[in-house]
């Protein structure tokens, strides 16, 4: 294994990350907040707030370790109980100002659990996703063709499993719904080998911005008034629920004695909830509906 190189990949990715957002947005910067653990290790997280395009956007980059793995990890994996562990990863979410903009999610991340005369047990995990209020099919297109043109060269079985494992994963059983319209979603990778697994790894970091990106460009000058702000702030509160009901990322952070202002870093900046809310019929609003449920894209 290489970790060193791991984590010089997982730095340079949020360094590149976070001047193509500044780039997009043009009127913001992101302010580090560097930190650290007492258990071991740390990270620096970013966040851009109040921007012309992105109301807020944060993009952290962690590595911290452990003596003993924290309920969430070590669940499904009795077997790992009681080793050491180290984790290491950047995890992004960015949310427009702009309710024809879509919110996205990304991360990519790498494990390993350590014991003494054992092997250690190592993966790596990631993906992105797209949750657009407003959808338009050549957005959910374009974002699904990125994310299956990165895993294609490692074999064409890759996208189609990363993108239903995505479907199953960001759903909400008490909504009965999708939180968006999915994209990638892996963990527990270690398949091909550790050369090829961090390849893979890295084929996705590397296909994020221009998933994201160009959508961004398409959509961030389209004028909106009260009606579709309040609903994205609406749909907003859906965001939340998944965070911190369902989100392994989140509840292992928690679990794990980590930082809570750069786990719950991901949480929208404004969020509402209405009771018993139904959207008009064959509004714009209403027609979102018809998204969020798994649809083949590409």
């Amino acid at each position: 294994m290489q970790i060193e190189a791991v984590k010089s990949y997982l730095l340079n990715l949020q360094d590149t990350i976070c001047h193509a957002v500044e780039t997009e947005d043009g009127s913001t910067s992101f302010v580090e907040d560097a930190w650290s653990r007492d258990e071991g290790g740390g990270g620096r997280s970013r966040v851009m707030a109040d921007g012309q395009v992105f109301e807020k956007a944060g993009v952290g980059f962690s590595h911290v370790m452990g003596e003993t793995l924290p309920p969430s990890a070590s669940a499904a994996r009795p077997e790992l109980a009681g080793r050491s562990w180290q984790a290491m990863g950047v995890s992004l979410v960015i949310h427009p100002e702009n309710p024809f903009v879509p919110t996205s999610h990304a991360n990519v991340r790498f494990f390993v659990a350590e014991k003494a005369g054992e092997a250690p047990v190592w993966w790596f995990g990631g993906g992105f996703d797209l949750t657009p209020f407003y959808p338009f099919d050549e957005d959910c297109v374009h974002f699904h063709r990125e994310a299956k043109q990165a895993l294609d060269p490692f074999g064409a079985h890759f996208y189609p499993e990363f993108k239903a494992e995505c479907d199953r994963y960001f759903y909400l059983p008490h909504r009965q719904e999708t939180r968006g319209v999915g994209g990638l979603f892996f963990d527990d990778f270690n398949a091909l080998g550790f050369e090829q697994s961090f390849a893979l790894m890295q084929s996705v970091g590397n296909a994020f911005l221009p998933a994201y990106l160009p959508i961004v460009e398409r959509r961030k000058t389209i004028s909106y008034g009260m009606q579709e702000r309040e609903f994205q702030l609406y749909r907003r509160g859906r965001y939340v629920e998944f965070n911190l009901v369902y989100d392994r990322g989140t509840l292992f952070g928690l679990q794990s004695g980590g930082r809570t202002e750069s786990i719950l870093m991901s949480m929208p900046p404004l969020a509402r909830w209405e009771y018993g809310y139904v959207p008009a019929d064959d509004s714009d609003e209403a027609r979102l509906s018809q998204y969020l449920t798994p649809r083949e894209w590409v």
